[in-house]
């Protein structure tokens, strides 16, 4: 019997559209499909022109129908993390005067009730994470469909978004002819494959460098907890060098993909790359260096943009230090660049699928991985969310058609961090033994110890 399934993951990027397509069969992962496509309409991240956004989401729809041999319908698309809000909600409902059972529609209204709250008319919840529930004062429940009770409280977290960037989103898709079964705020996804468990659980910053903008995120408790964005990316690195060297942008960007360095240090001087000049009959010659101190200064000035809010914030201090991903970040010594900066451990995380060995395939990837993990209370908290009504009868869709069994539906430097009201309860104490432990461990201890209780 075929228990497969098909993810589709949407990436709307400035610079270009990328759709990833995987199977799940046996709690596995595989990529069948992948297609890429110029954007348009799309400006530092953001949908501005829901025509031309619809037509290129539907051109690389096609190229990853035609690689995976599949009809794509439903997608899984990620919203950038600009003007993000991360708030913590509540919701408590009365199952009965007397002990029944607990439903999933009784879920359901619990998290219905954790999302009343007075959001901003210009705001829309986008992703809704429950933590735990509490069934008649018995506490952290991650599923209480079945038990009996009275009282059924759930606590979680809620991230919003401007309703015009998830419109515009939603609107593009629609025109494409696609369904939207999953909104993902996009560096959520990318800690699904560029962390490890155990940097997730302690804590870690990625930063992805996309074309039109820089996005910092830290990661903690496998939470999202706080987001930056600077609006500057690798556009402007090409946009530095086309008026520096007084060449073309189409110019300009060939020399930073096949020559391009992000540490002037170690960059040859030797080596000569000929520019085509406007105005000028006959190239001029400049050395590997000079260009890569063009490249240099730009990063340079993103990364220390980025790191004053992150130190605001304790991040450089996350054990997992660095993880750089995006199609910047494929730039030869951007680690090193990183490392100056931030003075903390760094690496690079680039995909190890065939066809997508790149990191601006990371989101996507991403993006299929996060739906393919949910569980059955995410399952039912997208559908909340979403406003889509539940359908266990449904039955199973023929592989031909990507149709998931779950149901359907300007400063730089931008800062949003999680709401943090006042503890109401104790840190349980370390042990005796704790005490015994070298002073790595316990200094690893204290500060995971730090950072539950500064998010909490």
């Amino acid at each position: 019997m075929d228990n497969s399934e098909f993810f589709v993951g949407l990436d709307i990027g400035t610079n270009s559209v990328k759709v990833v397509v995987a199977e799940s069969s046996d709690d596995r992962l595989s990529v069948v499909g992948v297609g890429s496509e110029r954007s348009q309409g799309v400006s530092r991240g953001v949908i501005v022109d829901i025509d031309k956004a619809a037509g290129a989401i539907k051109r690389a729809v096609k190229r990853a129908e035609t690689q995976a041999n599949i009809t794509i319908r439903d997608v899984v698309v990620g919203i950038s993390a600009n003007m993000l809000q991360i708030e913590k909600c509540q919701g408590m409902i009365a199952v009965g005067s007397q002990s029944k059972e607990i439903t999933e529609n009784d879920v359901r209204q619990v998290m219905l009730a954790a999302m009343v709250q007075n959001l901003p008319s210009e705001r829309e919840v986008v992703s809704l994470i429950p933590k735990q529930f509490s069934v008649d004062g018995f506490n952290n429940i991650r599923d209480p469909r079945g038990m009996i009770g009275v009282r059924l409280e759930m606590t979680g977290i809620i991230y919003t978004a401007p309703k015009t960037i998830v419109h515009n989103t939603k609107k593009a898709i629609q025109k494409a002819g696609l369904n939207i079964i999953h909104k993902v705020i996009s560096p959520m996804a990318l800690s699904q494959v560029v962390l490890n468990d155990g940097e997730s659980d302690f804590g870690a910053v990625i930063i992805d460098m996309g074309a039109g903008q820089t996005t910092a995120s830290v990661v903690h408790d496998h939470n999202l907890k706080l987001s930056t964005v600077d609006f500057e990316g690798g556009d402007y690195v090409t946009h530095d060098i086309s008026v520096v060297l007084n060449t073309t942008v189409e110019n300009a960007n060939q020399l930073k993909l096949y020559y391009g360095n992000a540490s002037s240090t170690q960059a040859s001087t030797e080596e000569n790359i000929s520019v085509e000049v406007v105005g000028k009959n006959e190239p001029e010659t400049i050395s590997e260096e000079y260009l890569s101190e063009i490249i240099e200064a730009r990063l340079e000035q993103i990364f220390t943009r980025l790191q004053a809010p992150l130190e605001d914030a304790g991040a450089l201090s996350l054990p997992g230090g660095i993880v750089l991903t995006g199609g910047v970040a494929a730039t030869p010594n951007v680690e090193d660049l990183a490392r100056k900066i931030f003075n903390v451990k760094v690496r690079s995380y680039v995909p190890t699928q065939m066809g997508m060995r790149y990191p601006s395939y990371s989101l996507g990837l991403g993006l299929v991985t996060y739906a393919s993990r949910l569980n059955d209370i995410g399952v039912i908290a997208d559908n909340v969310v979403n406003g889509a009504t539940i359908d266990r009868n449904t039955p199973q869709q023929q592989p031909q058609q990507v149709q998931s069994q779950r149901p359907v539906q300007a400063p730089v430097n931008q800062t949003v961090q999680e709401q943090r009201p006042q503890p109401q309860t104790q840190e349980p104490k370390a042990n005796d033994d704790e005490t015994s432990k070298p002073d790595e461990t316990k200094k690893t201890s204290k500060l995971k110890d730090f950072w539950s209780k500064f998010f909490d």
